[in-house]
Formats: C-alpha cells, sequence, structure tokens
C-alpha cells in the first residue's frame, strides 16, 4: 500500500516510521531500486526510477529552491584547475557547492591549468579516481540537502584526458582514416575507459570545419570538408554514448574560421555568409545532433555578425533547441561569457552579460574561475526578477535531463571500481593504438618507388631533423597524459634492430632564435646553426638512405597558436636542401598539426609521408610504413594550399571560384599569381595501385524523395595489399542558387589483396542532394545531376548522370 500526497509516493511503511521528518541518517537514504536524494523518508516522484523523466524533471524542480536551481547552472573545475581538494573536506560545507553543482570538470584527471601534468595516487592507479569519483559523489548525495548527483565532465578529442589513458592520434590524423568502423572503436574506447573511470560527459567531438590552414586548431579537427566532419563526428558519438557516457559537441557556432586565421586573444570575427555558415559550419552539427541526439553541445566565444555566439537566441535556441531537436544542456566554452563583455563590449556589466546568456539559452557556465563568479550574479538576476523563475527553472530542467538520462538518480556511484585497471589504458588496447595510428598516415609522395625500404639492402640509415627524437606533440592538452613513448627515432631503431647500422643528427632545431619573426623576414645562420646542419650533412654523406623529420612541434600548432606563414620553421628548410644537396635519396617524414607549403620538398625530395601528430606509438608506426610491413591508405582531409597568398583554398568550392586567370581572350592579361592545390582534398598514395571500373546505378531518374543505389568495382592492381579510399562526389549541373562545384557525399575504405576485385554500393537519400533555395529553404530541387567517382577530389576516376523529377 502507497500514499500519494503532494507529488510524493510515500510507501507506508516507511510514512509511519518516518513520517514527513528528516528522521533519517545518511546511511539509511539507500533503499532497494530508489534513493532518498533528498533524506525526507519518502519516495518522491523524482527519486522513483518507474516514472517518466518530465515528471522526475518537474518534481524535482518544484522541490529546489534558488540556491540550488543556480548552482545548477555552473561548472566546477576540479582539483589543480580551479578546486583545490582532491577529495570531499569538512570545510566543502562552507563553499556555495554545498548546494550541488551541475558539473565537475576534469576532477583528478592529471591535468593543472597552464597545460602542464601531474600524477598522484588518485589519478592512477585507474582504480583510486573512480574510488575518489564515488567519494566525491557521495558528499554531493548526502550532504547537501537535495543530493542531486554531479556530472563529471572531462575532454576526450584524441583519447580520454586522463594520465595513462588510451591515446589516439590528434583529430587531423582521425580524420585522415577515413574510416568509420575504426572512429566508432575509438569512441568506444574513450567512452569506457570513462565509464569505468567515473566520467560521465566527454567533451568530444569538434565538429568544426577548419578552412583557413593557419589557424592553430587545425589539428583538433577532422578537416575542412562538413560531410566528413559529419561522419567521422556521428561514429564518434555513437562510440562513446553507446557506453552510457554523454557526448558534448564543440564548438558551436561557425568558430573555426577567425578573421586572418588569428586566435587567442583576437576576437575572432567570422567573415562567413548566412547560406554558407548553414551548408558548411553548420552542417556537422545539425546531422550529428539530429542522428546520433548527443546529450551535449559547447557554445563558442566568437561572435557571428556582431553577436556573440554564447549570447545569441538565435544559435542556442531557435537553430540548436527548434530546428536541430537538440535536447541536452548547452556549457559555455571558457571563459565565453566573460567575452560578452570584456571582449565583445555587448554587456556593460559581467552581470548584464549573465543574463543575457542566460535568457539566450546557456545551461551551463564553464571558466578557469570560482563557480561563485557565475552563480552569485545570476541569483541577484533572479532575485531582482531580471531573469524569470520559468526561464530559469526550463534551463535547469535541461541539466536535470541529462542527468536523469545518464541514470545518476538511479546509480550515481562506479559500481566496480576494481574493473578500471583491466579496461583503462594503452596497455589493453595496443593493438588499436598502432591501427589507427597507421591508418591515419598520408603518403603524398614517392618518386621511383623510393618506398617502401628494403632494409634487407640498407647498410647505412642516417635519420636526422628536430622532430625525429621529439614526444611533445605525442602528448596533448586535451589528450592522455604519461604515457610510454615511441619516438620516429626509437620507432626505426626498434624496427632496425642491430641489422643496420644507424646513426643520428638533429640538425637543427624545430626553430631558430629570431621564430616567429623569420616567418615574414631572413636572418643570417648562426655559426651553431651552420655547424649543425654541417654535422647532419657530414653523417648523411656515409648513409644508404636519408630519414629526415621535420614539421612542427607542440609549440608551433594547436590552441592559441595560429601561424602567419605555413612553411617549415626555422633552419629546417635550409637542412632539407643541405642534406638533398648530397646526392642520397632523402625520405620527408613530415609531423605537423596543419597544412605545409612545402613546394621544394614536393619539388625535389622523391618521398614524403606525412604523420600529422601521431600518438604515444606514433614512431612504431611510422617504422612500419616506412619499411613496407604496412602499406599507407590514407587520404587528406585538408588541402595543400602552395602559399599562404591563395587562402581560402579548400573544398567544397563553388564553381570557378578557384580558377586560372585566362592566358587568352579579351581578359587574358598574363600571369600574374600561382593557382591550384599542392594537394587537394582526398588525395593519398599507396605501394599498391587500384583500378576502378563497372559504374552503376538503380535508375537514371529519381523522384525528389527517392533514393539512388550505386555500385562500383575496385580491383587492385598492384603486388602489395593495400587499402584505396573510394570517393563518392556529385554536381548539381544547374541550380536556383549556386551551389559548391562538387560535393562529397560518400565514402568506403576497402581493403584488398594483389589481384582481388570487390564491389563497393553507396545510397544517395535526399538530403544528399539538398540545397538552400532562394528563400533558404532546404529542398531537393528537379534536374540533372553528375555522380562522380575518384580517388580524391581532383582524381576522378568514373562519373555518369542522373536525373531528379
Amino acid at each position: 500500500m502507497t500514499l500519494i500526497k503532494k507529488g510524493k509516493i510515500l510507501p507506508l511503511f516507511l510514512f509511519l516510521i518516518f513520517g514527513s521528518a528528516n528522521a533519517q541518517n545518511k546511511s539509511n537514504i539507500y533503499h532497494k531500486g530508489w534513493i532518498d536524494f533528498n533524506k525526507n523518508g519518502v519516495m518522491d516522484i523524482f527519486e522513483n526510477p518507474k516514472s517518466n523523466i518530465n515528471e522526475r524533471i518537474n518534481n524535482l524542480l518544484s522541490l529546489m529552491n534558488v540556491n540550488e536551481k543556480t548552482n545548477q547552472l555552473a561548472t566546477l573545475y576540479g582539483y589543480h584547475r580551479v578546486l583545490k581538494d582532491s577529495l570531499p573536506v569538512a570545510s566543502w560545507k562552507n563553499e556555495i557547492w554545498k548546494d550541488g553543482i551541475a558539473n565537475i570538470d576534469e576532477q583528478n584527471n592529471g591535468v593543472i591549468r597552464g597545460g602542464s601534468y601531474y600524477q598522484n595516487n588518485l589519478t592512477y592507479p585507474f582504480s583510486n579516481h573512480a574510488d575518489a569519483i564515488n567519494k566525491t559523489q557521495k558528499w554531493f548525495i548526502e550532504e547537501t540537502r537535495m543530493g542531486i548527483p554531479v556530472d563529471f565532465t572531462n575532454e576526450g578529442i584524441h583519447g580520454l584526458n586522463h594520465t595513462k589513458a588510451t591515446p589516439l592520434p590528434a583529430p587531423i590524423g582521425i580524420g585522415s582514416t577515413w574510416n568509420r568502423e575504426l572512429v566508432l572503436k575509438a569512441g568506444e574506447i574513450v567512452g569506457k575507459e570513462a565509464k569505468a573511470l567515473g566520467y560521465t560527459n566527454i567533451y568530444a567531438p569538434i565538429l568544426d570545419v577548419s578552412r583557413d590552414p593557419r589557424w592553430g586548431r587545425v589539428l583538433e579537427t577532422y578537416g575542412e570538408d562538413p560531410y566528413l566532419i559529419a561522419e567521422m563526428g556521428k561514429q564518434m558519438v555513437n562510440g562513446i554514448q553507446g557506453q552510457g557516457v554523454a557526448a558534448t559537441l564543440k564548438h558551436f557556432a561557425v568558430y573555426s574560421v577567425p578573421k586572418g586565421g588569428r586566435d587567442g586573444n583576437a576576437r575572432t570575427d567570422p567573415h562567413v555568409a548566412p547560406r554558407e555558415m548553414h551548408e558548411l559550419f553548420l552542417y556537422p552539427f545539425k546531422k550529428v545532433i539530429q542522428e546520433t541526439h548527443p546529450m551535449g553541445v559547447m557554445s563558442s566565444y566568437n561572435d557571428y555578425d556582431g553577436v556573440p555566439v554564447t549570447s545569441s537566441y538565435y544559435f542556442l535556441t531557435s537553430l540548436l533547441r527548434q530546428q536541430f531537436g537538440f535536447t541536452g544542456y548547452i556549457v559555455s566554452d571558457s571563459e565565453a561569457v566573460e567575452y560578452v563583455y570584456s571582449k565583445h563590449h555587448v554587456a556593460d556589466t559581467y552581470k548584464e552579460a549573465v543574463r543575457q546568456v542566460v535568457e539566450a539559452g546557456l545551461n551551463v557556465r564553464t571558466n578557469f574561475t570560482p563557480a561563485a563568479d557565475f552563480i552569485l550574479p545570476l541569483r541577484e538576476l533572479v532575485n531582482e526578477g531580471s531573469i524569470s523563475m520559468k526561464t530559469l527553472d526550463s534551463r535547469v530542467a535541461d541539466v536535470l535531463r541529462v542527468k536523469f538520462e545518464l541514470g545518476l538518480f538511479d546509480e550515481p556511484y562506479v559500481k566496480d571500481t576494481k574493473a578500471a585497471d583491466k579496461i583503462v589504458g594503452a596497455d589493453k588496447h595496443k593493438d588499436f593504438v598502432l591501427d589507427i595510428q597507421k591508418q591515419s598516415m598520408v603518403l603524398l609522395k614517392n618518386d621511383n618507388k623510393t618506398l617502401p625500404l628494403d632494409k634487407s639492402k640498407l647498410k647505412n640509415v642516417f635519420i636526422t631533423g628536430p622532430l625525429a627524437k621529439e614526444d611533445d606533440y605525442m602528448v596533448s592538452r586535451y589528450g592522455p597524459t604519461s604515457l610510454d613513448l615511441i619516438t620516429v627515432y626509437d620507432g626505426i631503431k626498434n624496427y632496425l634492430g642491430n641489422s643496420v647500422n644507424l646513426s643520428y643528427a638533429k640538425g637543427c632545431d624545430v626553430i631558430d632564435a629570431n621564430w616567429p619573426d623569420s616567418e615574414i623576414m631572413n636572418y643570417p645562420l648562426t655559426d651553431k646553426e651552420k655547424l649543425d646542419i654541417a654535422e647532419a650533412v657530414k653523417q648523411a654523406e656515409k648513409s644508404d638512405v636519408i630519414i629526415a623529420v621535420l614539421g612542427e612541434d607542440d609549440g608551433r600548432t594547436g590552441e592559441s597558436k595560429s601561424r602567419s606563414g605555413l612553411d617549415l620553421p626555422g633552419r629546417q628548410q635550409q637542412l632539407l636542401e643541405a642534406l638533398y644537396a648530397t646526392g642520397k635519396p632523402v625520405v620527408l617524414v613530415l609531423i605537423n598539426g596543419q597544412p605545409l607549403t612545402i613546394n621544394w620538398a614536393n619539388k625535389y625530395v622523391p618521398a614524403i609521408l606525412e604523420a600529422w601528430f601521431p600518438g604515444a606509438f606514433g614512431g612504431q608506426a611510422i617504422a612500419e610504413t616506412l619499411f613496407g610491413d604496412y602499406n599507407p591508405g590514407g587520404k587528406l582531409p585538408v588541402t595543400f594550399p602552395k602559399s599562404i597568398g591563395q587562402i581560402e583554398l579548400n573544398f567544397p568550392f563553388k564553381p570557378a571560384s578557384q580558377a586560372d586567370q585566362p592566358k587568352t581572350g579579351s581578359n587574358g592579361f598574363g600571369k600574374t599569381r600561382v593557382n591550384g592545390s599542392l594537394y587537394p582534398f582526398g588525395y593519398g598514395l599507396s605501394y599498391s595501385t587500384f583500378a576502378y571500373s563497372n559504374l552503376k546505378l538503380s535508375a537514371d531518374k529519381i523522384k525528389t524523395q527517392g533514393e539512388l543505389k550505386i555500385t562500383l568495382d575496385i580491383k587492385n592492381t598492384g603486388e602489395r595489399k593495400g587499402d584505396e579510399i573510394v570517393q563518392l562526389y556529385i554536381k548539381d549541373k544547374v541550380s536556383s542558387v549556386i551551389t559548391y562545384d562538387s560535393q562529397l557525399r560518400g565514402f568506403e575504405r576497402v581493403g584488398l589483396n594483389p589481384g582481388e576485385s570487390k564491389t563497393v554500393s553507396f545510397t544517395l537519400k535526399p538530403e544528399d542532394l539538398e540545397l538552400l533555395d532562394k528563400n533558404m529553404n532546404w529542398t531537393v530541387e528537379p534536374g540533372e545531376f553528375e555522380l562522380r567517382i575518384g580517388t580524391s577530389s581532383e582524381d576522378i576516376k568514373l562519373s555518369k548522370s542522373f536525373w531528379v523529377d
């Protein structure tokens, strides 16, 4: 028998024993099948797992006071970031979070503000971290009045941001795999490790579309094409959320095209037209939200057309919730709220900035300052009526909904903390880590079959370059830390063993003393620089082959590290030219986070392997690729320009927007600029060759809401097992508004043995043919479309037209 009273379900025996008073002690709040979070001795609707989520949210809101509600709209940054304590202490009863908190970010994950790292017994062994999370969660459940569980958030864009977790390549490398199954598995590992350690919400994936290669965060994106980014993003979200952990997309929106490629202290100021914004920069968010239903979105700190995104009702409510159907909670990027006042100057006080962002639809403020900085002005705004209780309840409800969907009100603790030691860590996933490292590599050039190298025919191998023994690029602010790292030098040394003599000289540093000024003017080499290059040349002359490992380290690319040039930094170009002058064969291995303008290398160096920023086993993956144990099959997710003067130079592009200048005719006045890409989008070579044939379409005509099935055959015509990434592009021949010259609308990574053939299938759906018409409505227009199948966006092997009625 039960007694129902004012939104509460009271088991009769509990009511008789406890009544309505807070008669329970903390150990008695845990009952079979439910938890008495507010410690009143009865099962409230929000505590009943059998009630629907909306009923539970409404009931909980009705029981919360303003202090408790406002606390559900702020992040508390974790230990060594803002929080001074690694575990709850008695003084927490005097802190603002005595009334609860929305989330705690990066708690005991091993990261200190400023990008340095620490390790203690609460980050590792892993089971200790799970125990620590449970103890923290236990405090919030037992020591706060309402007992609302905490959402424990953490970064995870290329592996979980935790000591000794499983590493992934930088996202630009993940994008280079073009492998959905691989990315799904990567997401599953991130989610599984997060769940075992006690994290409940992961800030990943990044869905920014990187169109300016000077921007430092290109390496944190999946590339420049919205379709590719959406496909990778869907797999990452499905992988993470399939483990019962929330995925939070970032950075919404139009964040990745700062004016002039500038970032950091710069106001980002994207110059993007509305149609381009929807077709390029919002496309991945729309697709991922509608098809995978992520529980979180992070709002960006830039403006769009004069309005800060984080205080924009259009972006946070009209687009995200009303059009895209997002139902999770929106967390701000760090300092995005403050920027409304301090950088964008559309609020005359910080308190006014708080009002604007909450009214716009922001749910949770995040910054590296105390949570009270946001909570206290928010309380003032509510208490004085500047923010209505209806608005406050709506924002809090979104946060609570995610917590209910995550099951935090039913099973708030890590069940088996010891399991973390068996689940988490690169050693548990070594084969996968090595595989994704190798699949991310792109072979840019291979004249005369310079690669793969045959170690049985080599006596002396010389390795040089400032990145050969460097490892700082393997440990990211947003990925795992404290890993055992294999540098390129160590990877090659371990691979060759004692069968080949391996020599080394650094040759030069990553940068010179005058960098970054040396990006824009020449400085004479110092005596030391001359000696270092001379020593490298001396060693090179004794070798059978030179492996030069050049590019960028962690200090040259990344967040707030945009560049004014894209050439090899420092004295690396002089080193490369001196090595080439020896007459010995040179193999260039690129370690970098963004496209580089390596025109000289492309013309003269016989073999170039793009490795991006590989993770912990990067050196081994590179060695196995250089010496032929692995056949590279990655493709570029970004265009490599020849010069920064060509920027923007991207795929997709509008017809003739990247065309050459006329040499004849009425406007044929001459040639005054460099045209064309160094390497186009989708480009990548293999040690094998592939033949395309037998393109078939299920129909010559389809309806506007019909589907088109496509098949073709692909054959490995080479002598090595290898992967080919088959790419499908479409071109709308005539349209009511100008569309892109062609658009990626399908791809498959296919593994083939020598002589083997496979049939590859695609299905084009109506949304693949959509455009934004003159009235900004998504529609499929009748007319002729050209289907293009290729090995890159420029190397089209097969094509055929079809009609839409």
